[in-house]
């Protein structure tokens, strides 16, 4: 990646961090002397976030790839956003070199999924806890 499409990437994440409230401030006095017309500008500003960050993961991804996240995004929304913000960040820090391809997708979600423990049920059952019912079946 050139120079040019990191500052992109480095333009879109700070839009990105100022929509989700990590702006440092400056969104809660808007809010509180703009009245009625700052939901406008709020929502207009998360649409251009989410434009900026769909364009850096075009630049980022193979279509390949981008079409697995977007199915991966499907089935689940949250894993689909920390994948996206990992590699945002990873085009960030330099660390890619390339587009990433569909193998290196699958190896960077196995590694989240490695990472993550599954949700267990856990089913505990109460002893010595006495039914009356069950006087009525000794008759």
């Amino acid at each position: 990646m050139d120079d040019a499409e990191l500052e992109a990437i480095r333009k879109a994440r700070l839009e990105q961090l100022k929509s989700q409230g990590g702006g440092g401030g400056g969104g809660a006095g808007k809010a509180a002397s703009g009245g009625g017309g700052g939901g406008g500008q709020d929502q207009g500003r998360q649409q251009e976030a989410a434009e900026a960050r769909k364009a850096m993961l075009n630049q980022i991804l193979e279509p390949e790839a981008a079409d697995r996240l977007g199915r991966i995004r499907l089935v689940k929304e949250q894993r689909a956003t920390q994948i996206e913000n990992q590699l945002i960040m990873m085009a960030q820090t330099g660390q890619l070199r390339q587009k990433v391809n569909e193998e290196q997708l699958k190896g960077l979600l196995n590694a989240v999924a490695d990472g993550q423990e599954e949700e267990k049920i856990v089913v505990t059952r109460r002893k010595g806890w006495e039914d009356d019912d069950d006087d009525l079946l000794d008759l």
